[in-house]
């Protein structure tokens, strides 16, 4: 007759287990967001919550008349009102032009937002119950779907099979098994507390070494197979590390001699051209590359006072010298003839 009293307090820590395991699975496992993304090449990934709570708020952001024309119809601010955003790049190896899946949570008014993408459209389908806008624009079609309250998904990409696989997966259970094979295998490899991060396969199928062009014409070699790891977390200041994975040691330390290389060289013009500022100072002396194994690893840190300026103040605008204007000629006197 005890047995079911003792059976109680089990099947409670059983329960309590079980919960406890799923939260630490889920605190594991890529944000939600991301686990909606298709199979790609690169994926992106930045939360704005931790930077607003630490009063760093993005400026106003000044594109065209169609973004103006976009936040009257929705009243949404992507400055304001954006939460979080993941992107999947798709890589077009042959025409080298790139295709994008977005995912973009925040706050918005349903009603505004569906009515302005249905004036947009010249079609628009439905799936699983999910309207899908077709929206024509640069000679391709560009797809958007209302995911939820507070989630829409956008992708450029030709075939509609990939945002009706996002549309697919945004009804199930959310599994913090699920996500991109990519960002599975190398999420658990970005440092705690990552509120912004990108994972990229950037010699997928190389069998040579494969040339990125960096800003300044420079160009980066990076052996086949390199995977490259790009966090960023607040800690008071800003962390920033990028890793490349390589295959083998002797990749990483010609991978760590290119950018200490670059760095040094770029180190060497910014001191030049950024004069006194203490963030930006602080910013370039605390930029590090070394090699740790398989790794090449760069890092810096970005102080609270350099973020802020990149988020909020306008880059200057080129001052063009003008000619300081001649002076004025005095009037030639007139010649007067002489009388004979």
């Amino acid at each position: 007759m005890k047995k079911p009293k003792i059976l109680i307090p089990l099947a409670v820590l059983a329960i309590m287990i079980a919960i406890g395991l799923a939260a630490m699975l889920r605190k594991a496992a890529p944000p939600e967001p991301v686990r909606l993304l298709p199979g790609a090449q690169a994926y992106f990934y930045v939360n704005l919550g931790p930077l607003r709570r630490a009063d760093i708020k993005m400026g106003s952001v000044q594109l065209d008349p169609d973004y103006e024309h976009f936040v009257k119809e929705t009243g949404f601010q992507f400055e304001r009102d954006l939460d979080e955003m993941a992107t999947a790049v798709h890589v077009d190896e042959g025409n080298g032009e790139n295709r994008f899946t977005h995912i973009f949570v925040g706050h918005f008014d349903g009603d505004k937002v569906r009515r302005y993408f249905n004036k947009l459209s010249s079609r628009v389908d439905s799936y699983k119950d999910v309207e899908v806008f077709n929206i024509p624009h640069e000679d391709r079609t560009v797809r958007i779907a209302i995911l939820g309250p507070d989630m829409v998904t956008v992708s450029n990409v030709d075939d509609p099979l990939v945002i009706r696989g996002v549309i697919d997966r945004s009804k199930k259970l959310a599994s913090p098994f699920g996500g991109p094979a990519l960002v599975r295998h190398y999420y658990r490899k970005l440092p705690f507390g990552t509120l912004a991060w990108a994972i990229a396969d950037i010699a997928r199928g190389s069998k040579t070494n494969k040339p990125f062009v960096i800003p300044g014409g420079f160009d980066l070699f990076f052996p086949p197979d390199s995977v490259a790891l790009g966090s960023v977390r607040y800690l008071g200041s800003i962390d920033f590390k990028l890793e490349v994975l390589t295959n083998n040691e002797g990749d990483a330390k010609r991978i760590t001699d290119q950018v200490s290389a670059f760095l040094a060289l770029f180190h060497s013009l910014e001191s030049n051209a950024s004069g006194s500022d203490p963030d930006v100072k602080l910013f370039f002396d605390s930029l590090k590359v070394e090699q740790a194994g398989t790794e090449a690893v760069v890092s810096a840190e970005l102080p609270k006072g350099f973020l802020k300026k990149i988020l909020t103040e306008p880059p200057p605008e080129p001052q063009v010298a003008t000619p300081a204007p001649e002076p004025a000629k005095p009037p030639a006197k007139p010649k007067h003839k002489r009388k004979r």
